[in-house]
């Protein structure tokens, strides 16, 4: 599980990875009513897909992911999951459909070039629609004192993931991702995290009060507490 809970990754015949987690229920509840058609892209074991159905049971939820094996494990949860190299070609039968959201839940951060893929699936996007995007964010105060420490090693799972590519701040991920996407407007910019010494408050004070906390810290310095970066911006 990663510093921020949301992916738990499993080597399945050497590097065909099946990711796995209990989904990311912040950027789910950032679709908002009316949703209808959901695009998961990097869609993983399928977790989002199911709680964006618990959560509005009429939304039909498609998928795509890299590998046959984590397909065939989301599958259980998605209308239709397609596979293929998001860095490539779109297939002829996806890029002849729309949406009404396309999601990217820490996914746009393995990529050589985030801000021209989510251009090339922007096109997918029916007017007013929207892209829900979550990225970690590398200068959480967590990342800063292993750095403070001499330490940038890469990890099997979280910010330092020895599969991303692209790194991103709560001032920068807007701006780097949307860049290549000018009729994206950009409308929320959150983040979920959490102040130093949370594991000691949770058994001190009320949750609520420690939860409180936490928001109040990633409210007034995002990106010092804030583990991960959530973006929705809508098709104008």
């Amino acid at each position: 599980m990663t510093a921020n809970g949301h992916v738990l990754s499993t080597e399945i015949e050497g590097r065909n990875r099946i990711y796995e987690n209990r989904g990311n229920w912040p950027l789910v509840e950032l679709l908002g009513t009316g949703c209808q058609r959901v695009l998961d892209v990097g869609c993983g074991a399928g977790d989002n897909a199911a709680l964006v159905k618990a959560r509005y049971p009429g939304c039909r939820v498609f998928g795509i992911t890299h590998g046959a094996a984590e397909a065939d494990v989301a599958r259980r949860h998605l209308e239709q999951c397609w596979v293929f190299d998001i860095e490539g070609e779109l297939p002829e039968e996806l890029a002849a459909r729309t949406f009404d959201t396309l999601m990217f839940s820490h996914v746009l951060e393995h990529l050589r070039d985030p801000a021209l893929v989510l251009s090339r699936f922007t096109p997918l996007l029916e007017a007013g629609g929207a892209v829900l995007i979550a990225v970690p964010n590398v200068l959480s105060w967590r990342q800063r004192v292993q750095f403070l420490q001499g330490r940038f090693e890469y990890e099997p799972s979280g910010v330092l993931d020895d599969t991303h590519l692209r790194f991103f701040t709560y001032f920068t991920a807007d701006h780097y991702l949307l860049g290549q996407s000018p009729e994206l407007q950009l409308r929320a910019k959150q983040v979920t995290g959490s102040v130093p010494l949370c594991w000691l408050r949770r058994h001190l004070l009320p949750n609520e009060w420690s939860l409180a906390i936490d928001s109040w810290g990633c409210r007034h310095w995002p990106n010092l507490f804030g583990g991960q970066i959530l973006l929705k911006a809508t098709k104008v």
